[in-house]
């Protein structure tokens, strides 16, 4: 059975997981086959749609990994979308209020408390081979959205953000954050980090999971990245991406060209 990432992210140990970049399911193979835990796919800064998405979703599936997407913006009609493809969490970007936190939410619940249109022909409802009357309840509680907050208006309405109720985890964007700070992509800034452990502890006081993406591709600070994380009671991290793993390998035989 296909790995639950709202059990991956109540777990106690950590968890490893990337983003999906590239529009290959042989990617996600090689992400499974791998060991990582998770993926998320990135229908935000990946060249692709929720067609696409949907079938990298399958390779997940097959290859016994939990996945979620992540939607270009906060549009309740392409977090449903992704829902109605059988993705169970929904990484929504750019949020900065709670009222923007409460908003990606409702997509996800049923009326009357929600806005997510029910249909059981699709992917989601098993083709309408699922019982329906349990099919709504069982849906309501597996899927989630995870909220990515990497602005400074995020950092200052953290707190509003933490407080939605029905979020069903956090994640923060430190490259976003340092531009939205003006520090021009420097994610290692003091200000940065300062920021995030903020929100940091702002999650945990709120019981919400953190999860962390690390982009180094040098193992040996990504290592030392994580373990400072762990102290903070952080389990969850995403590393690099298909694209910066997939780079430094292809980098480590270009180094073995010996120049004269």
């Amino acid at each position: 059975m296909t790995r639950d990432l709202r059990i991956l992210l109540a777990s106690d140990g950590v968890t490893l997981g990337t983003w999906s970049q590239i529009a290959a399911p042989e990617m996600v193979d090689l992400i499974g086959l791998n060991g990582f835990g998770f993926t998320i796919i990135d229908c935000e800064h990946g060249v692709f749609g929720m067609e696409t998405a949907e079938n990298l979703a399958r390779a997940a599936d097959a290859n016994d990994i939990a996945c979620a997407v992540r939607v270009p913006r906060n549009d309740p009609v392409l977090i449903m979308k992704a829902l109605d493809a059988g993705i169970r969490h929904v990484v929504v970007p750019n949020l900065s209020t709670g009222a923007e936190a409460a908003q990606a939410v409702a997509a996800t619940r049923f009326g009357p408390h929600g806005l997510r249109g029910a249909c059981p022909c699709c992917r989601s409802g098993g083709h309408f081979i699922r019982n329906w009357p349990d099919y709504v309840t069982e849906e309501e509680a597996r899927v989630g959205i995870i909220g990515l907050v990497e602005t400074a208006e995020g950092h200052r309405n953290i707190a509003e953000i933490c407080a939605t109720d029905g979020l069903r985890a956090l994640m923060l964007g430190a490259f976003d954050l340092s531009v939205s700070m003006g520090l021009k992509g420097d994610w290692r800034h003091p200000q940065v980090q300062s920021a995030l452990e903020d929100m940091v502890d702002c999650a945990n006081a709120a019981g919400i999971p953190v999860m962390m993406p690390v982009f180094s591709p040098d193992p040996v600070e990504c290592r030392a990245l994580m373990a400072g994380w762990q102290a903070k009671g952080v389990r969850t991290f995403v590393i690099g991406s298909d694209k910066i793993l997939i780079a430094n390998a292809f980098s480590q035989w270009t180094n073995l060209i010996v120049t004269p």
